[in-house]
């Protein structure tokens, strides 16, 4: 039986925690996980897409056996149509790709995106959505799970990277806000700690996953309203 989804993820090895896009005990099915040699952070968590070396990914998505296809890095939207070109099955570069809905019901004010890194994240990401540029909000170069991501380290606090999250949504969020969009793959598991914070719907990686194939995601790991039965 095929995976349900084939997660194409950066040559890492800190941990993928459940809710994480690259953890199986994220999925209701089976998950195939295909780890991209030499794609490390520093090389993919770019100012200039266009200069990542998306050949091992091409190969890698040619290998790929899942019912949709997805990478770990939200920084690969710039390569969202040249990868959704080489398969006939759905593929999930970023959830990034979910301002092409956000942006016609939401103003550029009215979202905010929490980014790995927003000294790297800008325009070429987000396309045609460039507009958005200003509405991104990214970790603390001293928050533990930077850290933890940046550095590659083999364990993450997980209490404190939620204190840290409530901590900086609520020095960010405001009355204005009707949308929060995660593009860091790695936030989703800390959710919980968002919403401590505030009611504002958020969008991850694994609502656009579940948007493209129904019932794939645990529903631990999504709003109440996206849950198949």
């Amino acid at each position: 039986m095929a995976p349900s989804v084939t997660v194409l993820q950066l040559d890492t090895d800190f941990p993928r925690v459940p809710g994480d896009v690259g953890s199986a005990e994220t999925y209701r099915e089976r998950v195939e996980v295909l780890r991209i040699p030499s794609a490390t952070v520093a090389h993919v968590v770019s100012g200039a897409p266009q200069d990542i070396d998306i050949a091992p990914f091409e190969a890698a998505l040619r290998e790929a056996k899942g019912e949709v296809i997805v990478t770990s890095c939200g920084f690969l939207s710039y390569w969202q149509a040249h990868l959704a070109a080489l398969t006939d099955r759905p593929v999930i570069a970023s959830s990034l790709m979910a301002l092409d809905r956000i942006a016609q019901t939401h103003t550029p004010e009215e979202v905010m995106i929490v980014t790995f890194d927003a000294g790297s994240l800008g325009v070429p990401h987000l396309g045609r959505h460039g507009t958005f540029a200003p509405s991104i909000v990214g970790l603390h170069p001293d928050m533990h799970l930077r850290q933890v991501i940046g550095q590659n380290l083999p364990h993450v606090d997980q209490d404190r990277a939620a204190r840290e999250m409530r901590t900086l949504i609520a020095d960010h969020i405001r009355p204005v806000h009707r949308c929060i969009l995660l593009e860091c793959t790695n936030l989703p598991p800390y959710k919980p700690a968002i919403r401590d914070m505030t009611p504002v719907p958020v969008i991850d990686i694994l609502t656009e996953i579940e948007r493209v194939c129904p019932g794939t995601v645990k529903p631990a790991f999504l709003s109440p309203t996206e849950v198949q039965p």
